[in-house]
């Protein structure tokens, strides 16, 4: 028999195989994802969201060999943040490929984060590809600490909700820093 946890990564995947979006825990805030591959599906939590798209969302990867394949150059200095990072840290980085071209900012960035949280590492480790992640808000409201205070229509909005959490109370959203590949860093937010 399947653990909990095994039987949501496979409801989750067929979710999103299928071009659907969910709702998730991740390692900080409860979020929307979808294949980040997929412009369509990307598309639908924008929508969901009431979001511009010129407001780029971020991806959740679970290992250093895809954040190779999505980015041309990694600065030296994004490997040293990410390992003495003290808490969840998102990094903006410039020149991303192999992902659905809504996702890009108009600068050509993208912010992504490494996580290990077991849901979303064990979601990622099936889908081979990174998970756009954004926050279970409708655009300019505020962040839901809990998911009993996720909006009824970002809930209903979406095609699967993860039945794991439901009474965890969440972390802050993650630390942003943008780097540059001519090394100029920038705190987005702490």
């Amino acid at each position: 028999m399947k653990s909990e946890l095994a039987q949501e990564v496979h409801r989750a995947f067929e979710v999103i195989q299928a071009g659907g979006i969910i709702l998730y825990p991740t390692d900080t805030v409860w979020g929307i994802g979808c294949d980040a591959t997929n412009e369509a599906a990307v598309q639908k939590i924008y929508a969901l969201k009431q979001r511009e798209e010129s407001k780029s969302m971020i991806v959740l990867m679970h290992s250093e060999r895809l954040v190779h394949s999505v980015f041309h150059q990694i600065p030296e200095v994004a490997w040293q943040l990410l390992e003495f990072a003290t808490k969840p840290t998102t990094l903006i980085l410039d020149h991303p490929k192999n992902v659905a071209a809504n996702l890009i900012s108009a600068d050509n960035s993208l912010g992504m984060r490494l996580v290990t949280e077991p849901f979303c590492y064990q979601l990622m480790e099936r889908m081979k590809r990174p998970l756009v992640s954004t926050s279970a808000n409708i655009s300019g409201a505020p962040t839901p600490n809990t998911y009993h205070q996720i909006h009824p229509d970002i809930v209903q909005g979406v095609d699967y909700v993860v039945q794991l959490h439901h009474d965890r109370v969440t972390s802050k959203p993650s630390t942003i820093i943008k780097l540059t590949l001519d090394a100029q860093v920038t705190v987005i937010r702490k």
